[in-house]
């Protein structure tokens, strides 16, 4: 039976569990993240962006880092309870020391980024809501995480993730999002089994292609010193939504676009 996203319960995402197998150290993949996404935010002076958004913050600050380089405001937007209450943790009593390296990563990368870890994440607010309900047009920027390929196991729903992901921004918007590449139904610690939409670059410029413009997808090779969740890299994406707002209708794909699960999936 196919998962989708209001079949599970995003209040019991093990967040110690994540968080020790993925952030408490920087890995590989995530610095060729940070670097990739350093390029992005250099296009922009401090302050130029008047509202970011990310969507489905989950408990992963290093998004919240780079926004903090152009963003005078970014709303970390997140359903699960357990994910709000880490973020909000992380904002009162002060980031934990995990943290300090990937802030500095960015800020090397990018010296717009603030001086300070907790300088950096001044500007963040913890919005708990679901994603899809998002205004349409409300931020100036958005950028999602390994949100709407884990999020379900259908396809179809995983565009409909993408497209709301667009549709949040205002016309002539930015985005920057980040994928697990073919990343199958997988687990988190010794038991909790979740989501996973196996998607690639193809698939991803696919879905992307008919909603935005300047639309630039690469990927990165899986990381080995990551526990092995069956996938096999990341998938980056930076684009625009288009100048003038037009529905964003069914995502036209190709026959055969459709992802298949890999040979490692669980």
């Amino acid at each position: 039976m196919t998962t989708h996203n209001d079949d599970v319960d995003w209040d019991r995402w093990p967040i110690a569990d994540y968080l020790a197998e993925n952030y408490r150290e920087l890995h590989r993949s995530d610095a060729a993240v940070i670097a990739h996404h350093s390029a992005f935010y250099r296009r922009f002076a401090p302050g130029d962006v008047a509202r970011s958004v990310e969507f489905g913050a989950g408990p992963n600050l290093y998004p919240l880092i780079l926004a903090s380089a152009a963003s005078r405001s970014v709303d970390a937007v997140e359903a699960g309870a357990g994910n709000v209450a880490y973020l909000e943790r992380q904002l009162v009593c002060g980031p934990d020391a995990s943290w300090l390296p990937f802030h500095a990563l960015c800020r090397r990368l990018n010296p717009a980024v603030p001086a300070t870890l907790a300088g950096a994440l001044a500007q963040v607010n913890v919005v708990h809501a679901d994603v899809r309900d998002l205004e349409p047009g409300g931020y100036d920027l958005a950028s999602m995480h390994f949100v709407a390929e884990g999020a379900t196991e259908d396809f179809a729903e995983f565009a409909d993730f993408c497209r709301a992901f667009v549709r949040c921004v205002v016309p002539g918007g930015h985005l920057v999002a980040a994928f697990m590449e073919n990343m199958p139904t997988y687990r988190i610690g010794p038991a909790s089994r979740w989501p996973g939409c196996p998607v690639d670059p193809e698939v991803v410029t696919a879905v992307f292609a008919p909603l935005t413009r300047e639309l630039a997808v690469t990927r990165i090779d899986a990381d080995a010193s990551l526990p092995d969740y069956g996938d096999s890299g990341m998938v980056l994406l930076t684009a625009e939504a288009p100048p003038v707002t037009r529905p964003v209708g069914p995502s036209v794909l190709r026959r055969g676009a459709r992802p298949q699960r890999t040979a490692r999936g669980r």
